[in-house]
């Protein structure tokens, strides 16, 4: 087979520009726009968005195509030796890689983070079914539904089938033809990169927020150490720990080919030098038997089938993903991304990534980072990739011909030197970038400084030891009474964070505030609030304390008997608030009952703590009487603490070393309703009504995304540009 190089002409004095200028030129005129336009620059989303779907778009063919040509071209020799020997090493060099990308989570610093409420803590996730991800009953519904590893799988199986058809070469052709139809597709998208980047670096030079891009900073360190660390020692230092050959002779000799891959970001292109560099190194160092004679010919190509070091690192953004949205992959999982990354990762990573985020939850939004980080990462992972089929390419062939050789002093050195080095590098990275991001915690005033979204209707405030006017009697009800005064009396409870609380203006608010006052405009009547123990929740509320309480009130079968509430507004779900390391352990009630001398703090609510004896009756309970009391250090301390996930997300914001746990199977709900003073029907009828009004027309949704789910809790700030901040075109 003969390759032909076409050289296209050139127009004398015109210097073509080279693919990599072209998109460093779009990535710097991109990133001007962005500074330049600030968030109008957000309209270039859609081609951002466009481009990246376009990435995606062959990978799947090409996938197929490329597995099932690739082996199948292998005799039956050729395949063994791969499917043995080479395997092996091929493994090897995985497990090395695989090993690196777990290490990551000890580079990111520890950050303390938290959020308002999300309903994707309340959803629960299928099972992790292993048999329909890898094994393809359809192979064509796997290719429909972008089932990556199942693809993988089914092309890997017709390609090992492959090389035992007699007549086989007809169809290799039409795969070849296949195979260059889609390599030319894919070329067409790759010559729009530049205006894809130009786009991506636009909107993300616009829009992305200072703490963003701090957060990026700790990937692309984590990212250069790592890879530097991998393609400068380990790979190379593994091959001369393995084989005759010195460490000096691996790196000196492919050293052209490395800088090649690095600037160019193309494996593909130094594949031919790197095949060259191997069969050099073995035919000066290495004693070849005649078996090996030509190995590296056949490995190399055929490797470039299978996933490599530098495709592998690329599993790391996973786990940057999930700690920069603070959704960290627990420990526990890291056999499920490393069995799934592999396997998805003999795809493209454009393909791959989006895939992992959607398996372990993580928002799918982040992908435009990886996108982003790629500007940088792509040459450092092409270095990783050249080093790692130098590497393959040596062990393999003196692996096929017998040259290994296992010296445990050379790998005992080679294992402490990789042990300091890894050592260094990872506690390295974490010391810069700690330093780096060092920046106070400020989303405790997220919450504490948030005003009425509706603004203030007339209303007066009577806070816990003011002197309250009383109320006149009842005559006929409470309804006719608030009617006749024109003004509504609200009970509150001090300690109801998100529903009623004073912020740091000393303003009551809360979700439930809005609520009261809403229903004082539509009743047309001034509201004034007044402070009620919790005590009247058991002992009856009395017509003379206040004609409502509107303060997030749970509704128990305890409480039922003692007080008339209206039909419920928000149903809140139970959840535990525990120490961030721990939220994995108390999403599953299985591991929860598994816990020996657990103890959890909880409010005095007997319905809950009925029900939390009947999940966990070997727990000890203690009840505290307010919610904030319950964060204060106890001895001995709690497990965990008993809250419902919507206020108790609240909390974290607080305590931000606390996390949300919703368990699962079987999240239990409780109902929040309002309480009417005496029982009154007139009243709770009123009430009730209005209740169904205040969902139809889009209230109750619009008050819980604002105080529950945080949206809108800050002003937002506009991102500095040319255009506004230095020209002053624009407000």
């Amino acid at each position: 087979m003969t390759t032909t190089t076409i050289v296209e002409p050139v127009a004398r004095g015109v210097r073509r520009l080279s693919p990599s200028s072209q998109i460093a030129i779009g990535i710097a005129a991109g990133v001007l726009v962005g500074l330049f336009l600030g968030e109008r620059a957000a309209f270039l989303q859609v081609v951002a968005d466009a481009y990246i779907k376009l990435l995606q778009m062959t990978v799947l063919p090409y996938v197929t195509v490329s597995i099932i040509g690739g082996l199948g071209a292998l005799n039956g020799a050729q395949a063994r030796a791969l499917g043995t020997r080479v395997a092996v090493v091929l493994l090897l060099l995985w497990a090395v890689a695989l090993a690196a990308v777990l290490l990551f989570p000890l580079m990111f610093p520890t950050s303390q983070n938290a959020s308002f409420f999300s309903t994707s803590l309340l959803a629960e996730r299928e099972p992790f079914d292993f048999l329909n991800l890898y094994i393809p009953t359809n192979p064509f519904n796997s290719l429909a539904n972008n089932v990556v590893p199942a693809v993988v799988v089914f092309s890997i199986v017709v390609g090992v089938a492959l090389v035992a058809v007699p007549e086989k070469a007809r169809l290799l052709e039409v795969l070849d033809v296949g195979a260059n139809a889609v390599s030319k597709a894919t070329n067409f998208v790759v010559a729009l990169t530049p205006i894809g980047v130009f786009a991506i670096g636009a909107v993300v030079a616009g829009t992305l927020s200072v703490e963003e891009l701090e957060r990026i900073e700790v990937y692309l360190i984590s990212y250069v150490g790592m890879s530097l660390l991998l393609s400068l020692w380990v790979l190379p230092g593994l091959v001369a720990a393995l084989t005759p050959i010195p460490y000096r002779a691996i790196v000196g000799r492919a050293r052209d080919a490395l800088v090649m891959a690095f600037m160019t970001t193309s494996l593909f292109a130094v594949l031919p030098l790197l095949t060259e560099h191997a069969k050099t190194l073995i035919r000066q160092y290495a004693k070849t038997n005649g078996d090996g004679r030509g190995a590296a010919e056949v490995i190399v190509p055929a490797s470039f089938n299978f996933p490599h070091s530098g495709k592998l690192l690329s599993l790391s953004f996973v786990l940057f993903a999930g700690w920069f949205e603070g959704r960290h992959v627990a420990v526990a999982e890291y056999p499920k991304l490393a069995a799934t990354g592999l396997l998805v990762m003999f795809g493209n990573a454009n393909a791959a990534i989006p895939f992992l985020l959607d398996l372990f939850r993580i928002p799918a939004d982040t992908f435009k980072l990886f996108v982003t980080s790629a500007i940088v990462n792509a040459r450092f992972g092409t270095l990783v990739a050249a080093v790692h089929t130098l590497a393959i390419a040596v062990l393999g062939t003196c692996a096929v011909s017998g040259a290994l050789t296992i010296d445990a002093r050379r790998l005992l050195r080679f294992a402490v030197v990789t042990t300091l080095l890894t050592a260094g590098v990872v506690g390295g990275s974490r010391a810069l970038l700690v330093a780096a991001t060092k920046r106070p915690y400020t989303k405790d005033t997220m919450i504490t400084s948030m005003g009425l979204m509706r603004g203030r209707a007339p209303d007066r405030v009577f806070r816990n030891g003011e002197d309250i006017p009383p109320l006149p009697p009842v005559t006929s009800s409470v309804f006719d009474r608030v009617k006749q005064r024109g003004v509504i009396r609200v009970g509150y409870f001090e300690d109801s964070m998100p529903y009623a609380f004073f912020n740091t203006r000393g303003e009551l608010v809360g979700l439930d505030v809005e609520m009261a006052l809403q229903l004082a405009r539509d009743l047309v009547v001034s509201a004034e609030f007044v402070s009620v123990d919790r005590g009247v929740l058991y002992s009856g509320l009395s017509s003379a304390v206040c004609d409502i309480i509107m303060a997030g009130t749970a509704v128990t079968v305890d409480r039922a008997a003692h007080v008339g509430f209206s039909t419920p507004y928000i149903d809140e779900t139970v959840a535990f608030i525990v120490p961030d390391h721990l939220a994995a352990v108390f999403s599953d009630w299985s591991s929860v009952r598994a816990m020996r001398r657990l103890r959890v703090g909880l409010p005095p609510l007997p319905y809950f703590i009925r029900k939390l004896q009947n999940e966990l009756p070997s727990a000890e309970l203690v009840t505290v009487d307010r919610i904030d009391d319950l964060f204060l250090p106890h001895d001995p301390p709690f497990d965990a603490i008993m809250l419902t996930a919507e206020r108790g997300a609240t909390y974290t914001l607080l305590h931000p070393d606390y996390s949300v746990a919703v368990p699962k199977p079987r999240p239990f709900k409780v109902p929040l309703a309002y309480v009417i003073a005496g029982r009154d029907q007139k009243m709770t009828s009123m009430v009730d009504t209005w209740i169904e009004l205040k969902r139809k027309d889009g209230t109750i949704d619009e008050l819980f995304s604002y105080w529950i789910l945080g949206q809108g809790s800050q002003a937002p700030k506009a991102r500095w540009s040319v255009l506004r901040d230095v020209l002053h075109w624009s407000k």
